[in-house]
């Protein structure tokens, strides 16, 4: 059994030559390359060079179960794996479509772990597009490292792709293929370009709208309490520094619960 330490651990499945069976190759994220968090508590992974590894054993060690309590014990995770066919089974015909305009080989399933609402700390899962996985990576555990509160993360899927369930349970999220809330064209969403953070702390605000339901006592934002985005905060700072808008910054609405990141050669913006 491989104990995964504070490393991040990224494992890419291929099959072996002649063989149709998985194999799995870990690979070390070397944190000395990656940016320190604003508080500099980034330590240096411990070395991990398991080869061969059955994803299924590693994916065993992990507890997801989202119900239950949070354990302060529990092992830091940071997995970036491709969307292999359980995965698949469990988004395709909800947040992934047929008429998805990414194919699932651009999409990563990542593992992470985060502080909860309980201050304990717990396991979640998102999907995001391939190029920003590294990017998500460094952001949960510089959020989990400074103890940032987050209720839950957990695919939208588990809310039957209902954007709307999802964030009246105040769930983190990325990708879900959709169009934008205001409008006909795909959401950033939709190519997993952006995360939503606390909706129920960080609602979506346009003109006498606002989402999820029960949220209105957080448009005012001059209260800072458990969960909310407030400018120049860590969670601001993790995502803006790496490139991405806030939501919270737009002129036309408020998406307090959103960020984004514009890939090269692309444009779809906001939303």
């Amino acid at each position: 059994m491989v104990v995964l330490s504070s490393a991040i651990v990224r494992h890419v499945n291929k099959p072996k030559e002649n063989d149709s069976t998985p194999s799995i190759q870990n690979e070390i994220v070397d944190y000395n390359k990656l940016p320190k968090d604003i508080n500099n508590k980034t330590q240096n992974p411990k070395s991990i060079t398991e080869q061969d590894q059955d994803p299924k054993e590693i994916t065993d060690m992990i507890d997801l179960d989202q119900n239950k309590e949070g354990d302060d014990d529990i092992q830091e995770v940071f997995l970036i794996s491709e969307i292999d066919d359980s995965v698949r089974e469990r988004i395709y015909g909800l947040s992934y479509k047929s008429e998805c305009p990414i194919p699932l080989s651009k999409l990563r399933f990542l593992t992470l772990t985060y502080y909860g609402f309980d201050e304990k700390t717990h396991t979640g899962e998102m999907i995001v597009h391939e190029e920003l996985s590294e990017d998500v990576i460094e952001i949960f555990r510089e959020l989990y490292e400074n103890k940032y509160p987050i209720e839950k993360i957990r695919l939208i899927d588990e809310y039957e792709a209902d954007d709307n369930k999802s964030m009246e349970d105040n769930n983190t999220s990325c990708f879900c293929y959709r169009t934008k809330t205001s409008g006909n064209s795909v959401s950033m969403h939709g190519y997993g370009l952006a995360i939503d953070i606390n909706p129920m702390q960080n609602p979506y605000v346009y003109k006498n709208l606002i989402l999820p339901e029960g949220s209105n006592d957080y448009v005012d934002r001059s209260k800072n309490r458990k969960g909310m985005i407030i400018k120049e905060d860590i969670c601001y700072q993790a995502f803006i520094k790496r490139g991405w808008t806030w939501g919270g910054n737009w002129k036309k609405c408020k998406d307090y619960q959103h960020f984004e990141k514009e890939l090269e050669n692309t444009n779809h913006k906001n939303g």
